[in-house]
């Protein structure tokens, strides 16, 4: 297997978007990562309804950049079906979703790239990551890692360490990037919602449960807490990406 490049060096075209295909042969010579983002367009109460692909396309630059690996742009559609009754809500069918994330994963393959780390901001898709099992077993040769950034080890114990109360679309999703110009934030700290009655309710009786979309917790901390969580999630993910891959026989 080929060498991963050192992590120092910042490299100006990572993202596909400012890439054409014969940059991406010449790099594809020299190493086989590449970063794949996976968002959703969902209600977050008060914050944008992209939070989700905003944060994981975030991520994953800042960490192709750093690594100097290639990011795609993000999926910015997944499996939210329990949100429906909120208006702006897309939601893809399982099965609809799992035929394109396989497709994608075939591409890549078929173009040369062997490891492959998907960085997931929405709960909603973790179906993809059995998927992802299975898709490798009839691909000997291709790594993929799964990684579900909000909640890797050193992240979530990043948060839990800032406030133990921390949900959908309350504080912890509250960044720079995510909230919305002249959008005033409720002061008061919303009680935590009860998961499992949460689960059993139709799209229509969740809004009404919810009434504003947060799961529970004060909706904003300071820009400094927030990017505290950030630069340990930058730090995690790269390690991620440039170490502990399977050798390939």
């Amino acid at each position: 297997m080929r060498e991963s490049p050192p992590t120092a060096a910042h490299h100006s075209s990572v993202r596909i978007s400012e890439m054409n295909w014969m940059m991406v042969e010449e790099y594809l010579k020299r190493d086989d990562r590449c970063v794949l983002p996976l968002g959703s367009t969902e209600q977050h109460a008060y914050l944008s309804l992209s939070v989700d692909s905003i944060l994981a396309e975030r991520l994953a630059t800042e960490v192709a950049e750093l690594a100097g690996v290639p990011v795609f742009p993000v999926l910015a559609y997944g499996i939210t079906p329990y949100f429906r009754a909120f208006p702006g809500t897309i939601t893809l069918r399982v099965e609809t979703y799992m035929s394109v994330v396989c497709d994608i994963l075939g591409a890549l393959a078929e173009h040369g790239f062997k490891r492959i780390l998907i960085v997931n901001g929405h709960g909603g898709n973790t179906p993809a990551q059995g998927l992802v099992g299975e898709w490798m077993a009839d691909h000997p040769g291709i790594r993929v890692k799964f990684h579900n950034w909000w909640n890797a080890p050193k992240t979530w114990a990043e948060v839990q360490a800032i406030d133990p109360v921390a949900s959908h679309a309350s504080w912890m999703e509250n960044f720079p990037w995510t909230r919305l110009e002249k959008i005033k934030m409720p002061s008061e700290q919303k009680p935590e919602v009860d998961i499992n009655h949460l689960r059993q309710l139709d799209p229509k009786a969740l809004r009404v449960y919810l009434q504003d979309g947060n799961w529970g917790g004060i909706y904003q901390r300071s820009d400094e807490e927030m990017m505290k969580i950030w630069r340990v999630a930058v730090q995690e993910t790269v390690e991620l990406l440039n170490s502990g891959w399977a050798k390939v026989d």
